[in-house]
């Protein structure tokens, strides 16, 4: 947990996220329904499942993101063309997933969570238990040390 929430507080600098196409400001020339229609018809041409996530509309740049639910693409498209203007590898998905646990229930396509919420609990309780026991470890021969000094 400590290395990918270290992986995702650097993201943007290691580039794991992709970064924005920048294009002319928003014309209402391509709409939402065609977008979602490009973004499957891509994801059908790769044959990867066309199931879409979220689309995240970006009118002030120009571009609407799609990313899909069953694997780590996302795509850009220009709102003025329909023009898909890049294709990436969303690496930053896949190393939040890792560090939630959510990558198990993925990986056998569990929409329950039980797997995250057991991984998480059990490594935050194993957290726990390493500070407790190491302020322990740090204090007790302190107070060992303490007691031996007091005997005559």
């Amino acid at each position: 947990m400590s290395a990918t929430g270290i992986l995702l507080a650097w993201k943007k600098e290691l580039k794991l996220q992709p970064p924005s196409e920048i294009h002319t400001p928003y014309d209402a020339t391509v709409s939402l329904n065609d977008i979602r229609d490009i973004a499957i018809a891509y994801a059908d041409s790769l044959s990867l499942s066309p199931t879409i996530n979220r689309i995240d509309y970006r009118p002030s740049k120009g571009v609407a993101k799609i990313r899909f639910e069953h694997h780590f693409t996302e795509l850009q498209i220009n709102c003025n063309t329909g023009d898909i203007v890049s294709v990436k590898y969303r690496t930053a998905d896949l190393i939040e997933m890792i560090h939630d646990g959510s990558i198990l229930d993925y990986t056998i396509s569990n929409n329950k969570e039980v797997l995250k919420l057991l991984y998480s609990t059990s490594v935050g309780f194993g957290i726990i238990i390493l500070i407790v026991s190491g302020v322990y470890l740090w204090v007790r021969p302190r107070q060992i040390k303490k007691l031996k000094k007091r005997k005559p």
